[in-house]
C-alpha cells in the first residue's frame, strides 16, 4: 500500500476529479467511468457496448470535456469509407500536386460513435492507428497525438444494421465495458436533471470543466507503469487467459496480448486505489472487461446461452489463486 507522503497523492486527486466531472453529466454509470479512467492511465482503448439511451456517447463527450485534450467524433454508417477516418491524398490545383488531408483519427481522443454500423473493411482502417499511433497512406506515416484513445460504442449485435467487429480489431480494444439500464433511482435522477434545465448537449452549462491536461495523463501513465508485480501474480494473470483457450465451450481463447492487457489493466487500477503493486484481487477486478470481448465461443456454447461472463466467471472460480 502506498504510503501516507505518497509522491503520486496529488495526481490520484486529480484523477478522482475527473470521474467528479464526468458524474456532473452522466448518473449511474460509475463502473464505466473506472474503466475509461483505467484506459486512460493505461494508455488503452475502450468499446462501450450498450442499448440505445444509455448515455454511451454522452459518457465519452462528459471524459472529453473534463480533459484538456482534443476530440473528434466520427459517427459511423454503412457507407463511410476508411479514408473518411484517417485521411486521404487530395489534389490541389493551385499547387498542381497531391497533399495529405488528415482525417478524424488525429486527435487525441476519438469518440467512434457505433462503430459496429460501418462494414469490417471501415473499421479495420483503425487497426494500424489504434496499434501502432500512426497512419500510412500512400507509403508515407503520420504519427498521431499523444495521447491518443479510442473510445468506440456500440449496439448489441442483435440489433438491425450491425456488423460484427474483426477479432484482430477486438483485440486492440483493452477493454470492453456493458453499459447497463440504470436502477430506478438513478433514472429517477437522469429524469430530474432533465426537468431542471440539464441540456446534454450543454455539458460546459452543466458545469463539466477540464481538470486534466496531456502533460498530467502523461506523468500519471510514467507512475502506473512502475506499479510492481510480483511473479506469482504474473503467473496468475497467464494461468487466466490460458485456461480461457482450454474451456470446451470456448473456440478461440485470450492471447497473449490479452495477457499483457490484463496486466496493464490491473497496474492501471491498483494505482488508482493507492497500491504500488499489483494483487491477485486487481487481476480479478480487471479480468472481465479485459477479456469478455478476445473470446469467441463455440456454436454449441451459443446456443445453449453460455455467455463469455459467465465462462470467465467459472475460470475465475477455478484458477488457483496464489497466496
Amino acid at each position: 500500500m502506498a504510503t501516507v507522503d505518497d509522491p503520486n497523492a496529488a495526481l490520484r486527486d486529480s484523477f478522482a476529479r475527473l470521474r467528479t466531472e464526468v458524474g456532473k453529466a452522466v448518473v449511474g454509470q460509475d463502473s464505466a467511468v473506472t474503466g475509461l479512467t483505467i484506459a486512460l492511465l493505461a494508455g488503452g482503448h475502450v468499446l462501450l457496448e450498450g442499448v440505445p439511451g444509455v448515455a454511451k456517447t454522452l459518457l465519452v463527450r462528459s471524459l472529453s470535456a473534463a480533459l484538456n485534450l482534443e476530440t473528434k467524433r466520427v459517427q459511423f454508417t454503412p457507407d463511410l469509407m476508411p479514408g473518411d477516418v484517417t485521411g486521404s491524398l487530395v489534389y490541389d490545383a493551385k499547387a498542381g500536386e497531391f497533399e495529405f488531408r488528415a482525417g478524424p483519427v488525429f486527435t487525441n481522443i476519438l469518440l467512434a460513435d457505433e462503430i459496429n454500423r460501418t462494414p469490417p473493411k471501415t473499421q479495420s482502417a483503425l487497426l494500424e492507428a489504434m496499434e501502432e499511433r500512426q497512419v500510412s497512406v500512400d507509403g508515407e506515416t503520420r504519427k498521431l497525438p499523444v495521447p491518443f484513445m479510442v473510445a468506440a460504442t456500440m449496439n448489441p449485435i442483435e440489433y438491425e444494421g450491425t456488423y460484427t467487429l474483426p477479432e484482430a480489431q477486438l483485440d486492440r480494444f483493452l477493454l470492453k465495458l456493458i453499459l447497463e439500464l440504470p436502477e430506478r433511482t438513478d433514472e429517477v435522477e437522469v429524469l430530474h436533471r432533465h426537468s431542471t434545465g440539464f441540456n446534454p448537449r450543454d455539458l460546459a452549462g452543466a458545469g463539466v470543466t477540464a481538470v486534466l491536461d496531456a502533460e498530467t495523463i502523461a506523468q500519471a501513465q510514467a507512475a502506473v507503469a512502475k506499479v510492481g508485480a510480483s511473479a506469482d501474480v504474473i503467473g496468475y494473470a497467464v494461468d487466466l487467459a490460458r485456461a480461457t483457450r482450454q474451456s470446451p465451450s470456448v473456440k478461440l481463447g485470450v492471447s497473449p496480448r490479452g495477457a499483457v492487457a490484463l496486466l496493464a489493466a490491473a497496474k492501471a487500477w491498483a494505482w488508482l486505489q493507492g497500491f504500488d503493486a499489483i494483487t491477485p484481487d486487481h487481476i480479478q477486478a480487471m479480468a472481465l472487461p479485459v477479456m469478455r470481448h478476445r473470446i469467441q465461443l463455440r456454436p454449441e456454447a451459443e446456443l445453449e446461452g453460455i455467455s463469455p461472463d459467465a465462462i470467465l466467471r467459472s475460470i475465475l472460480q477455478q484458477v488457483q489463486v496464489p497466496i
